[in-house]
Parts: structure tokens; C-alpha cells; sequence
């Protein structure tokens, strides 16, 4: 690998941990106080596996969009799937902003379904470009598939 193409990957992974840092600034005073009383889904995992599984997605969402840029900037589809990778990992920061931050399960609800469309919609026009890329987003997809479940249980469960 060059030097860019090693710049690139780590500067991408820096582009989705700030995603993730984001987010957890709603996050963290909300776990001990609001989130600690909510009524929470039997599947629902321990506060840890957050900690493990996101860092891990967010590092695979990185390499994955530093493999697409790496195509071409220059490419319209390159611009078109970095594009659409910006709005859901602005997305991504959002649900917990609404969640943790605002307390509002309901909005949040429909916040990562168009959180899910948007990473579906990513990694279509990142399979166009590299479908290394586009398996790279799966877990992800899953990942976000299981906590729209559990968003839908917490919603259910705390009217």
C-alpha cells in the first residue's frame, strides 16, 4: 500500500469514530440516569457489547469509503456513494442525539429506519464502485437491523 492509501483508510476510520464520538456526547450522561430506568427489551444486550461492536463497525464503514474514494474522486459514482455516506453517518450521529439526547424513542424509531435505508442505499452505490466495499457495510446493515428491534421493544416497552 502507499503512504495516501494508508492516510486515506486512517483518515476515513477518523471521519466515522467522530460519527461515533458525536454521538456519544448525548450518550453518556443518559446511560447512568435516563437510560438506566427504561424498561428494556429481553434481547437487549449489555451496556458493553455498545462499546466493542461500534468501534469494530465503524472501522469497517472506514476502510470501506477509503476503498471507494480510492477509485477515483473524479469518478461521478465515487462522489454519488461518498455523498450518500455522508448524510447516513450524519445520520448515524443523530439517533443518538435523539434517543439519548432528547429521550425521544419515538423519533428515534423513525430516525434509524431512514438510518437504515440511507446505509442500504450506501452500500448499493458502494457495490457499484468496489464490492469489497459493499460487504465491508453489512455488518453494519445487520448491526442497525437488530437495533431498529430494539428501538421498536424500547418504544413498546416506555410509551
Amino acid at each position: 500500500m502507499h503512504a495516501v492509501s494508508i492516510l486515506r483508510i486512517i483518515l476515513c476510520i477518523l471521519l466515522c469514530m467522530a460519527a461515533g464520538w458525536i454521538g456519544s456526547l448525548a450518550t453518556r450522561d443518559a446511560i447512568p440516569q435516563w437510560y438506566a430506568g427504561l424498561n428494556k427489551p429481553a434481547f437487549s444486550p449489555p451496556n458493553w457489547a455498545f462499546g466493542v461492536v461500534w468501534p469494530i463497525l465503524y472501522v469497517l464503514m472506514g476502510v470501506a469509503l477509503a476503498m471507494v474514494l480510492s477509485a477515483g474522486m473524479d469518478r461521478r459514482e465515487v462522489l454519488i456513494a461518498a455523498t450518500v455516506f455522508g448524510i447516513q453517518l450524519a445520520l448515524n450521529a443523530a439517533w443518538s442525539l435523539i434517543f439519548f439526547g432528547l429521550h425521544r424513542i419515538d423519533w428515534a424509531l423513525v430516525e434509524i429506519v431512514v438510518l437504515w435505508l440511507a446505509i442500504l442505499m450506501t452500500a448499493y452505490l458502494f457495490y457499484r464502485v468496489s464490492t469489497v466495499a459493499a460487504a465491508l457495510l453489512v455488518p453494519y446493515l445487520l448491526w442497525v437491523s437488530f437495533a431498529i428491534g430494539l428501538n421498536a421493544g424500547f418504544w413498546r416497552l416506555n410509551p
